[in-house]
Parts: C-alpha cells; structure tokens; sequence
C-alpha cells in the first residue's frame, strides 16, 4: 500500500536569528521568524508525512501557543513524527522538495540538506530530494521577505 503527502510552509526573515533550512544552519544575514527554530524545509516534510498518515499538520501536533515548542528544533519534532510513521507501518518510498528562495544562493547547501533529511527519516539520500529557485524576483520570496517550501512524500507499507 501507498500513501503520499504533500506539505507547504512559509516563513518570514527576522534579523538576530540563524537561518535553519534541512536542519543544517546556512550562513546568512537573516534567520526565519518562526516560535520553533523556523526551519521552513523540515516544517514542510513533517506537513507532508503528516498529510500522507491523516493525522492532520505540523501545527495541531506543535501548537505555535504552547511555550514547550518555543525555539524547538525542527528536526526533533521531524523525528517524533517520523515515529508515528514507523508505528503506523509505513517507510519512505522517497521526498520531493522545493525551496523557493532569492537569497541565499542554496546550491552549495542541497547536498547537506539531502543527507540530513535521510538521516532524519531514516532513509537514503537517494530517495530525499532538495532542489530551489528563485522566484525569478516575483512575489514576497522574490522581494527577499522570506522563504516557502513545498514538498511531496512517497510511504510505502512495511
């Protein structure tokens, strides 16, 4: 048996905080507003696994009101979803993702965010991946008011 999910997330930048993107810290001026870490990517493959189980989103599991998940890492509430994956049977067919951002230039990063991701659902990078765009300018990523992200997950039934 199948299941695929797809997840969306936007965030905006904020200044005095890192950027966090594929649970790798990127060098930038700018970090994303966010009450966790505002990891955008990882945010949109935790929406998308949830999505592909039906156990609704990111924000019914971690509510942004609940001061525990304040500055929380993206990556370990990645982990405690990928949990409820495994519980319910399923591992990962593969992960498509789409970061839409004008700045930073990502390309040096993709790598890292491919075998961090892996890592994190307990996959290979073959099955994970990371690509990004620019916005060609248009629109609030394209302003550099923040980034969004998009992905789709493939489950498969143990």
């Amino acid at each position: 048996m199948f299941r695929v999910g797809q997840g969306f997330d936007v965030h905006a930048f904020a200044e005095g905080r890192p950027l966090i993107l594929g649970g790798i810290t990127i060098p930038h001026d700018r970090g994303l507003l966010g009450h966790s870490d505002a990891d955008v990517l990882l945010h949109t493959v935790t929406d998308a696994a949830l999505g592909a189980i039906g156990e609704g989103d990111i924000g019914h599991h971690f509510p942004d009101t609940d001061p525990a998940f304040k500055d929380a890492d993206s990556a370990k509430l990645l982990q405690y979803i990928w949990k409820i994956v495994e519980d319910k049977g399923y591992v990962l067919g593969n992960v498509d993702c789409t970061i839409m951002a004008q700045r930073p230039k990502l390309a040096p990063y993709i790598e890292q965010m491919r075998n961090r991701i892996a890592e994190l659902l307990k996959a290979e990078p073959s099955q994970v991946n990371v690509k990004a765009t620019t916005t060609e300018k248009l629109g609030f990523t394209g302003r550099e008011e923040g980034i969004a992200a998009m992905a789709t997950i493939l489950l498969i039934k143990k």
